[in-house]
C-alpha cells in the first residue's frame, strides 16, 4: 500500500496546473489530477470518471486523472450571477466567484472522495501558517501574481491547500515544464473568460438572453447636469470607464461613469469625474486578520493590475466597510473587488458597492 500522503490538484490542460501535480509527484505525494468540467451536460449527484487529460509523457510523472462534472452548479453560481450582476448595472468577475465555489468547492469534494487530506493548484500565489493562522501571499512572480483572485477563501479553504508555483516566474514554471515533459509546455495561455466566446460579454448576453437588448435599448445618455446627449443600445453593455462605442460627439473626450439600471440611463462625463475618493464594499471576507472593529490603515486593489493605494478601513458592520484613499483611484467599478494587503499578504477583501469622489 502506497503511504505517501495524497492530494488532490486541479488539471486544467494548460501547464501551470500540470507542472504544479509534476512538482508535487517530485516531492514524494501521491497526486491525483481531477479535472473539473464546467460546460458539460448537467448531472445530479456528480461523481468522479477516468479523463483522458495526460499531464506527462514523462514514466516518472505518469499522473492519474479523473473528471468531475459540476456544470449545473457552475451554471446556478458563476453564469447566473454573471448575468445577474450585468442585469443590477454591475461589472462582475466570475474568476473570483469561480474560485470559491467551483474549483476550490470540487477539489475539496475529490479529495473528500478520495480520502486526500490536501488539495493544490497551479495558482501564483503563496500560503503560510503563523500566530494560529493560514495566510495567503503573492506570488513571487509580480507579473503573475493572482492572489486578487484568491480574496474569498477562508482558513478552512487554505488549511487544506497547497500552491506549488508560488515561489516561481513563468519562464521557470515553462522550463520545469519540458523537464517533465508536460504535453501543454508550449501552450499559449488564455485570458478570456471561459464560457464567453471571443470575450465578447455583450455578445453573450444578447444570446443567452433573448430580448433582452430589445428590452434596454433607447435609454437615455446624460451628462453630469442630467442633460440628454444621446440614446444607447442598452445599459448592461455600457462600463465604467469605457469610452468608445458611445455613439456621442462633444468637444472634450466623454467616459461611462455610472449605470443607472432603474432608469435605463447611462451617465457620462470627464477623465475627473472617474476620480474615486471612498467607496463601501459588502461580503466582506477576512483573512490575515479578524473582523476588525476599528478603522486602520492598510493598502489596496481594485482590480487586478491595479496597484496597491494606501487607504484606511472604517468597519460598518461585520460584512461591510467605508474604504478612503490617500490618492483617488480611477475607474472604481461596482462588483468588482476591492482586496486589502498588508506588504505581501493578503488580509482580506470584499465587493464594491457605491462609488464616491469625497
Amino acid at each position: 500500500m502506497n503511504s505517501s500522503p495524497a492530494v488532490v490538484t486541479g488539471i486544467s490542460g494548460g501547464v501551470d496546473s500540470a507542472v504544479a501535480a509534476c512538482l508535487l509527484r517530485k516531492e514524494g505525494y501521491r497526486v491525483i489530477g481531477i479535472n473539473i468540467r464546467i460546460l458539460d451536460t448537467h448531472v445530479e449527484n456528480p461523481s468522479l470518471h477516468p479523463s483522458p487529460l495526460v499531464v506527462s509523457d514523462h514514466p516518472d510523472f505518469q499522473i492519474p486523472v479523473f473528471s468531475l462534472n459540476l456544470s449545473a452548479k457552475f451554471f446556478d453560481e458563476v453564469i447566473l450571477y454573471f448575468r445577474n450582476e450585468y442585469i443590477s448595472g454591475r461589472t462582475p468577475n466570475p474568476c473570483m466567484v469561480c474560485n470559491r465555489t467551483i474549483k476550490w468547492y470540487g477539489l475539496l469534494e475529490g479529495a473528500r472522495m478520495i480520502g486526500a487530506e490536501k488539495i493544490a493548484t497551479g495558482h501564483y500565489a503563496r500560503t503560510s501558517f503563523s500566530d494560529g493562522r493560514y495566510r495567503l501571499l503573492k506570488g513571487c512572480d509580480q507579473q503573475k501574481d493572482q492572489s486578487y483572485f484568491l480574496w474569498m477563501l477562508r482558513q478552512s479553504d487554505l488549511s487544506k491547500t497547497l500552491l506549488p508555483l508560488g515561489g516561481l516566474k513563468k519562464p521557470e514554471v515553462r522550463e520545469l515544464a519540458r523537464t517533465f515533459g508536460v504535453r501543454a509546455a508550449e501552450k499559449k495561455e488564455s485570458q478570456e473568460i471561459c464560457f464567453v466566446p471571443n470575450d465578447d460579454y455583450s455578445a453573450y448576453l444578447k444570446n443567452s438572453m433573448p430580448g433582452l437588448e430589445e428590452q434596454v435599448s433607447g435609454g437615455e445618455i446624460v451628462d453630469a447636469g442630467g442633460r440628454v446627449l444621446g440614446r444607447h443600445r442598452g445599459y448592461p453593455f455600457y462600463t465604467i470607464g469605457q469610452r468608445r462605442g458611445l455613439g456621442i460627439s462633444a468637444q472634450e473626450p466623454l467616459y461611462v461613469t455610472g449605470v443607472d439600471p432603474q432608469h435605463n440611463r447611462i451617465r457620462v462625463g470627464s477623465k475627473d469625474d472617474l476620480e474615486c475618493r471612498s467607496l463601501t464594499a459588502s461580503g466582506l471576507n477576512w483573512i490575515g486578520i479578524e473582523p476588525p472593529s476599528s478603522a486602520f490603515e492598510t493598502a489596496a486593489r481594485i482590480r487586478y493590475r491595479d496597484r496597491e493605494t494606501p487607504c484606511s478601513v472604517e468597519p460598518l458592520d461585520r460584512n461591510e466597510a467605508r474604504v478612503a484613499f490617500r490618492t483617488p483611484k480611477h475607474a472604481v467599478t461596482p462588483g468588482q473587488a476591492v482586496v486589502f494587503y498588508r506588504s505581501d499578504e493578503v488580509l482580506g477583501g470584499g465587493i464594491i458597492d457605491t462609488v464616491h469622489q469625497s
